[in-house]
């Protein structure tokens, strides 16, 4: 693969941090493609979605609580606590509401989410 092949495959990506300065079951907000993101870690899993919470107005999905909810990953809003599934964006509590998601890779310890919410998606109700 050229320099150029390289540049352009990971253009659509944002190193974003060390996966080791995530602490399981937390997360924390990047601004990706000029749109606050929460990167959220599980035991086992990176994921990222909006971090904007339709139901309270705020950026603050980052802060929330992350857990399972009979085997779906989830996080809660710190505001009004619904639940959306980490992995579709989905609320959970009311599925008329779906939030963004994006892609995540980890390379090299490293955090890299793509530039663009994944397709077919949309903020908020």
């Amino acid at each position: 693969m050229t320099a150029v092949a390289i540049e352009h495959e990971f253009s659509d990506w944002q190193d974003v941090c060390a996966l080791d300065l995530i602490v399981p079951w937390t997360g924390v907000c990047a601004l990706i493609g000029g749109q606050q993101v929460a990167i959220v870690r599980t035991a086992d899993a990176v994921y990222a979605i909006g971090n904007f919470d339709p139901f309270s107005k705020a950026f603050v999905l980052s802060r929330g609580i992350v857990g399972d909810k009979g085997g779906i990953p989830k996080i809660a809003s710190p505001i009004f606590k619904q639940t959306f599934d980490l992995r579709t964006g989905q609320c959970l509590d009311n599925p008329a509401v779906r939030v963004p998601t994006y892609e995540v890779r980890v390379e090299r310890g490293r955090v890299l989410v793509h530039r663009e919410p994944r397709p077919g998606e949309h903020d908020g109700a």
